[in-house]
């Protein structure tokens, strides 16, 4: 059988067995079925750079985490009502790269989970049901995280206690006045679900807006937005499920670039580096009451397995000082880009922080030049992705083991497939 007859018959089973509801990427699909490191592997073999993927975050088939799993798999895998000392060793050290006031974590399975659980908890401690979002963003695909999360979609969000403001512009050079900004349009939403009857529990963000558009800096925008939040009773939610785990390079933690203290954190995704693994960490004080009255438990969410992947996953950023690697690299890579947008009328407004970094691509024509430009970028055996409310924006958020040569390769397979488009 034929490459192409193999996909085809692929794509028709795919349909088949799950439904319209699934996309993939790229018009001539990717079959992967083995990754290391910064790489992944076709059904031929042939070889691609994956500078999408942020849930591998210490790279693909990461030996450390491996061999964390299998040894856990072969001792013990169970939920966390029995006493156990890997997930209060980890729930330590997570906490403590957190910093105070957050004191207490609950452990889920997805992120979208997580920040359900973030959701429930602002509700029950303000009594209201209100919650503030960005206009483009994604939180999640549970009910409640999908009522937060725009970009789904005009049939799926903003569900009726929420409301919308703008992502920081990718203008803005001024931190406080964009955050004032921000804030004056929060008081505006809150003043809305106030008048509809919900009140106001709660604003989330992610702290780079990676699905507005990925909006970086200005770096301490968030502070007036988080002073604003907690003057109108709300709780502030950092959704670190993309921008965690030393990501953005200056900081292990997202919300902490921008010099703020939220009273919830959402983590998933990275987290295991692949298995599944999320939490949502908390105020302390934010638990007593809920505690009390109510209760959570996940049967999977914090089992040994994912515990023990989670740790080697610390353990790797730490001995491999990928927080480094993130920001050096990030930062050679950025300068990449900007020297290409400064040559090429379809790249514009390079930004990043870390190894989260995003370009614009114009398309004042309406041609497709995004969707050609990352197609292009496939051919050359690079694996990026498209991002922001019209899907024009480039994003590159590869493992946090993407080296200065795999950035040589990126720049230079961008190189030449805007020299097509040309």
């Amino acid at each position: 059988m034929s490459d192409g007859a193999r996909r085809e018959e692929l794509l028709a089973r795919r349909r088949a067995a799950l439904g319209p509801a699934y996309r993939h990427f790229y018009e001539d699909p990717v079959e992967v079925v083995r990754g290391e490191g910064t790489r992944l592997y076709d059904a031929d073999g042939i070889e691609y750079l994956d500078a999408y993927n942020n849930v591998p975050c210490v790279g693909h088939s990461n030996p450390r985490v491996v061999a964390a799993i299998a040894e856990q798999a072969a001792r013990l895998n169970t939920h966390t009502r029995y006493l156990a000392e890997p997930i209060l060793a980890y729930s330590e050290r997570l906490l403590a790269s957190l910093g105070a006031p957050l004191g207490h974590v609950m452990f889920t399975c997805s992120g979208s989970e997580a920040v359900d659980v973030a959701l429930r908890l602002a509700r029950f401690e303000t009594g209201r049901a209100g919650v503030v979002a960005t206009a483009n963003a994604y939180h999640g695909t549970t009910t409640a995280s999908a009522e937060v999360s725009p970009s789904l979609g005009p049939a799926v969000a903003p569900g009726p206690t929420v409301r919308l403001i703008a992502a920081p512009s990718p203008e803005a050079t001024d931190a406080e006045a964009e955050g004032r900004r921000m804030a004056a349009h929060l008081a505006a939403a809150v003043a809305d679900l106030e008048a509809a009857g919900h009140g106001f529990a709660a604003f989330v963000c992610d702290s780079i807006f990676s699905s507005d558009g990925i909006r970086p800096g200005p770096v301490g925008l968030l502070r007036p937005l988080a002073e604003e939040v907690r003057r109108q009773g709300g709780l502030f939610v950092a959704d670190e499920v993309q921008t965690g785990f030393a990501r953005t390079g200056e900081e292990m933690w997202g919300f902490r670039r921008h010099g703020i203290e939220p009273d919830l954190v959402t983590l998933g995704k990275p987290m295991g580096n692949g298995m599944p693994i999320a939490a949502t960490a908390a105020r302390a004080d934010l638990l007593d009451r809920f505690g009390r009255e109510t209760r959570f438990f996940s049967t999977f969410g914090g089992n040994s397995v994912s515990i023990a992947a989670a740790t080697a996953v610390l353990d790797e950023i730490e001995a491999q000082d990928l927080q480094q690697n993130a920001l050096t690299v990030g930062t050679y890579l950025l300068a990449g880009l900007t020297a290409l947008a400064h040559r090429s009328p379809h790249l514009a407004n390079p930004r990043g922080a870390g190894l989260f970094l995003a370009v614009d691509i114009p398309d004042p024509d309406a041609t497709g030049t995004p969707a050609r430009l990352l197609e292009a970028l496939r051919d050359r055996r690079v694996l990026a992705g498209l991002t922001g409310p019209a899907a024009d924006t480039l994003k590159i958020r590869p493992p946090l083991v993407f080296s200065q040569t795999d950035a040589d390769r990126l720049l230079a397979a961008l190189d030449q497939a805007l020299a097509d488009l040309s």
